[in-house]
């Protein structure tokens, strides 16, 4: 009889933390992975507790939420060990399907644009795109540099942003139309006199091609965040403690600040684009985006990781994994304000707003 009432008890509280989640009144979560428990954990955003806690696999890094807020899809990473993505069902709070994403090993930046999920696979030097209405990669494209880490697409899809921390630099990759060939000397065709149906080689169909820009910033380029009016691409690099600002129509580097910022791994800008946040180490390095000065250093924990801001801009997200919390930060008076127990060595860090 004591075996069964043990054996139990894990239901009973499966169940119980079903019956939670689906209790909650807030229509937005805070999504947070840990690594050491290899877990997805959904945070009611009113009153910061943790209503479910979703199995995703192996060493989870990053993870994404769908538009309607109903999905989320993590990054199985293991610096190139792995190659899955784990798609979530956030309603019903457990997981759907283990994504085999092949020769892409080591994915781990995800955003979600156009209904489907885009994302990094270092081991591979590429970026990927998986469509959840077929479950499978629609689209593939070599980036040509060593771990390529976090990825951005414009809400067209037709640009992207991506850092490659070992090469130390910034992929920008945008989509322009392919120039047609001209047709060979004395070449003639029945349909237009040059060889070729009307429209090219493609016939009436537009041809484009992917043109990437590689800019040099500094070592250990990790973390970036592109500016809420689209001008400019901010980049922390790790190994150096600087930021690098690119100029996103000119492509190219026009300042580098020096912040003392070891360590730096994720940055974000906050919705009204006044102000920059850097997790470096045990320390959240906030900055004028205009002045590009430190504005204050708040002290967080021993180390950090994952960075979110809500979208109204009240509150900042920091998972310190070697102390198994998230900070929480009021970006008004910029000081940490409470806690989140979401399992040990959190990082990746997501907002679900359920539509």
């Amino acid at each position: 009889m004591k075996a069964l009432i043990r054996a139990a008890v894990p239901v009973v509280c499966l169940c119980l933390s079903g019956l939670l989640y689906g209790q909650s009144k807030s229509s937005a979560s805070l999504l947070v992975l840990s690594k050491q428990d290899h877990s997805l954990s959904i945070v009611d955003a009113v009153s910061l507790r943790v209503v479910a806690r979703v199995p995703v696999g192996n060493d989870p890094h990053e993870v994404v939420a769908s538009d309607d807020g109903t999905t989320a899809y993590v990054s199985n990473y293991g610096f190139g060990a792995y190659n899955t993505l784990t798609v979530v069902d956030l309603v019903a709070a457990k997981a759907l399907r283990t994504v085999d994403l092949g020769p892409l090993r080591g994915p781990h930046g995800l955003t979600f644009v156009e209904g489907k999920a885009w994302l990094t696979a270092e081991a591979a030097k590429a970026i990927a795109r998986y469509d959840p209405a077929t479950q499978k990669v629609d689209w593939i494209l070599g980036t040509g540099q060593n771990r390529t880490h976090m990825i951005y697409v414009s809400k067209d899809g037709q640009r992207i942003v991506t850092t490659n921390v070992s090469s130390g630099t910034v992929s920008i990759i945008d989509q322009e139309p392919l120039p047609m060939p001209a047709p060979p000397p004395g070449a003639h065709g029945p349909q237009d006199g040059r060889g070729m149906p009307p429209g090219g080689p493609g016939g009436n169909m537009p041809r484009t091609d992917w043109n990437e820009t590689v800019v040099r910033v500094g070592r250990g380029s990790e973390g970036f965040d592109v500016s809420p009016d689209g001008k400019e691409i901010w980049v922390a690099n790790a190994q150096d403690g600087t930021l690098s600002v690119i100029d996103f129509h000119e492509k190219k580097v026009i300042q580098t600040l020096d912040v003392n910022a070891a360590g730096a791994n994720r940055l974000k800008f906050t919705p009204d684009g006044r102000r920059v946040l850097v997790s470096s180490g045990s320390e959240l390095v906030v900055l004028d985006a205009s002045t590009h000065r430190v504005v204050k250093r708040i002290p967080i924990g021993h180390g950090s990781g994952g960075v979110l801001v809500q979208p109204d801009g009240a509150r900042a997200f920091v998972a310190c994994g070697p102390d198994d919390y998230v900070a929480v930060i009021d970006l008004s008076s910029l000081t940490v304000t409470g806690h989140i127990q979401a399992g040990g060595g959190p990082d990746g860090l997501a907002w679900a707003v359920r539509r």
